[in-house]
């Protein structure tokens, strides 16, 4: 039972088991926001993990709680890490009015983005488990908690495990209907502009003031003009805030600001840019903080000879996966692929991520975790 037909078959067998174990992770709803929230879905993993015989236990960065699991001892040849999230978007509740089976599909908050994927690094290691397939590097698991906020508390984790990992394969949604796997995305960083002017009285003396929502106003004319599809930059000023008083010249403004760039050259020149902002209008002043929210993932050659082994296996199911262009949005396969051979978007075919029509395909469970059993036994890549 080690050929790719056999364990296609044995995933197909347990298709509804995959629907079952995405309904109950989907019904522990883990909002990101909501402390304590992910224990729920955390359990139901450990448990699974644990009954193949993993090591499974609870981490806390100063945060939220994360789950790391491997089986017991060490292989000469090193690990091999897979890595995904069950914190969602959507607030408690959710699950009530949204969860539904209809026409072939599972809908539910976060089941595409992405319990999906759980469910079928779950099963891919049952069926190595259960059909006595030995993967040449140890699997190890590592599923945060913090992945929609940015991953501020596990991401020192995933990076020292990305370090001492042969691979990576991260269990995100794939890119489009058709399932492409992805190689790059775009890194991201968030700017805070900070205008300081000057008050004064709006009608009697409003030449005495200096607005820093006038000031505002004209940076964010060129935050925006930054823009520029054709390097791959999209800069975004996504929230605004100032003033006191309708009348009251604004002593302050602000503005967050949302920038992604395909390499760390491009972002260091979007980002010099924006720290090189300065007030035209006497009495202010422009303050700009980052924040670096994940680094670019280019697609290095590692990475793209993890998607061709992908490839080829997938034909010896039957399947055919393509390689999606760059993602500009960002996961934690970003924080991987400097360190390691990385290939994400590995996670369930489906559409509508972050929207009320979230949904995952619900045949398409196992030919995709069959796809991640294959990759777990191939040979370690020999990274360029």
């Amino acid at each position: 039972m080690n050929d790719p037909a056999s364990v296609l078959g044995w995933m197909r067998a347990r298709e509804e088991s995959m629907a079952a174990l995405l309904d109950e992770l989907v019904r522990a709803e883990s909002p990101s926001l909501v402390p304590g929230s992910e224990r729920a879905g955390l359990d139901v993993l450990s448990g699974l993990l644990s009954s193949l015989g993993y090591r499974t236990r609870l981490v806390n960065g100063g945060g939220p709680n994360h789950l790391l699991a491997h089986p017991p001892g060490r292989r000469r040849r090193g690990r091999q890490l897979l890595l995904g999230h069950v914190d969602t978007v959507w607030p408690l509740g959710t699950a009530d009015g949204m969860q539904a089976r209809q026409n072939g599909r599972f809908y539910g908050p976060g089941a595409y983005d992405m319990k999906g994927g759980l469910v079928q690094l779950v099963f891919a290691l049952t069926a190595l488990h259960e059909l006595a397939l030995e993967p040449k590097l140890t699997p190890v698991v590592f599923v945060n908690s913090d992945e929609e906020v940015g991953s501020a508390h596990s991401a020192r984790y995933i990076r020292l495990l990305a370090r001492g990992a042969a691979r990576a394969f991260v269990l995100e949604p794939p890119a489009g209907p058709a399932g492409m796997l992805k190689t790059a995305r775009k890194g991201v960083e968030r700017f805070e502009i900070v205008v300081t002017g000057r008050a004064a009285h709006a009608g009697t003396n409003p030449e005495e003031g200096a607005s820093a929502i006038l000031e505002l106003s004209r940076l964010v004319e060129q935050l925006f003009g930054l823009n520029d599809p054709d390097r791959g930059v999209t800069v975004n000023v996504g929230t605004i805030d100032g003033g006191l008083r309708a009348n009251v010249v604004a002593p302050q403004a602000s503005a967050l600001v949302d920038v992604r760039a395909p390499t760390e050259a491009v972002a260091d020149d979007v980002a010099h840019s924006i720290r090189s902002l300065r007030p035209r209008q006497p009495g202010t002043t422009v303050t700009v903080r980052s924040d670096l929210g994940r680094p670019p993932m280019p697609a290095t050659e590692r990475n793209r000879s993890l998607f061709r082994s992908a490839r080829r296996l997938a034909s010896e199911l039957g399947l055919e996966v393509d390689e999606a262009p760059l993602v500009g949005g960002a996961s934690d396969a970003n924080f991987t692929s400097s360190l390691t051979a990385t290939l994400d978007g590995l996670g369930a075919l489906g559409d509508g991520a972050h929207s009320p029509d979230e949904h995952v395909v619900v045949s398409a469970l196992p030919e995709r975790a069959a796809l991640l059993a294959l990759l777990l036994l191939e040979d370690a890549p020999q990274n360029p």
